[in-house]
């Protein structure tokens, strides 16, 4: 298996990213945004090539602070910041990442995407809905939630995990992520133990620094609840959730299913926070069907072809609780 070629978009604002293609250039659109933490990776080649056999150009990308794109120099925000959310003035949030994937949109001259986003990248996924409506033609939301407290926590037992010292090899990166997978993975589903060492050595080669996950985290953290936000959400929206996820719990997508009034949801039986091998067809089935859904409610399809819908008439007031991550830079 041949891996797709590394291009790089300025997106603007300083800030470079690295993405890759797979499919038809002439065909229709779909953006993977990855999760906290997570490189262009994260989107194993054979489900984007199955997406890509439906029809679709898929293009996954790694966010700033992941991977070969833009990693900004500012020191992480540490842990009294993130329990006070007293945050320093170069923190961003997430509607800073979601205009990044705008700028990809644009930097690629499309239009309007398919936007699939999976953990963190749900929630700058249902950002993009909701502010730029008129760049998604369909959202899908995977296992994220709206950033309401005491909704979508992780679980203790994850919380613990998280708080272990970061691998300094390529094969402490390996022996981590298989212990981590062991923990929120599926367990409904077999776990390819030599898929995750590789991939996880891949993503050490690409970029070794714990530094990017820690402001992205605080991305997530000062941007705070999302709820009133995801109801201008107009586009057609799939929720997808495990019912053993362990990093988010399903009430997270539970929550966005409520807040996005007019979205399906799934609740996934053995699924955790992956994508085990053995689920990608009924992804693959599943998210190709949702792509072709154009059926809205009566009234969200009148407001939308009238031009107030919510989400198109709201524009992007919503800003982060924290001064520093409402900032432009």
């Amino acid at each position: 298996m041949t891996d797709p070629r590394e291009e790089f978009a300025d997106v603007g604002q300083g800030i470079t990213l690295c993405f890759e293609q797979i499919g038809d250039a002439d065909a229709t659109p779909m953006l993977l945004v990855a999760g906290l933490g997570q490189q262009l990776l994260s989107w194993p080649l054979p489900l984007c090539e199955a997406l890509a056999g439906r029809g679709f150009r898929v293009i996954r990308f790694d966010n700033r602070d992941s991977g070969r794109s833009t990693h900004t120099s500012a020191k992480p925000p540490g842990l009294l910041a993130m329990l006070t959310g007293r945050y320093p003035s170069h923190t961003y949030g997430l509607h800073h990442l979601a205009r990044d994937t705008v700028g990809l949109l644009d930097a690629l001259a499309i239009e309007r995407a398919h936007i699939f986003g999976a953990s963190m990248g749900g929630m700058i996924a249902q950002v993009v809905a909701s502010r730029w409506p008129q760049r998604v033609a369909s959202l899908t939301s995977m296992f994220s939630t709206t950033g309401a407290p005491r909704i979508g926590r992780p679980a203790w037992s994850t919380w613990l995990k998280m708080l272990a010292s970061p691998p300094s090899s390529a094969h402490e990166a390996a022996d981590a992520d298989v212990a981590t997978y062991a923990h929120i993975g599926s367990d409904g589903y077999p776990q390819d133990e030599a898929w995750i060492r590789d991939q996880a050595a891949r993503a050490w080669r690409r970029d070794p620094s714990p530094d990017g996950a820690s402001r992205q985290l605080a991305a997530i953290l000062a941007t705070g609840d999302r709820t009133a936000e995801l109801a201008r959400i107009v586009a057609p929206t799939l929720v997808i959730h495990g019912d053993r996820d362990r990093m988010v719990a399903t009430s997270g997508g539970r929550a966005t299913h409520r807040a996005i009034g007019h979205s399906r949801l799934w609740i996934v039986p053995g699924l955790g926070h992956d994508y085990p091998p053995a689920f990608w067809p009924q992804l693959v089935d599943a998210v190709t069907d949702q792509a072709g859904t154009t059926d809205l409610p009566p009234q969200v399809r009148g407001d939308v072809q009238a031009g107030t819908a919510p989400g198109i008439a709201a524009g992007i007031s919503t800003q982060t609780r924290s001064s520093a991550a409402s900032s432009e830079a």
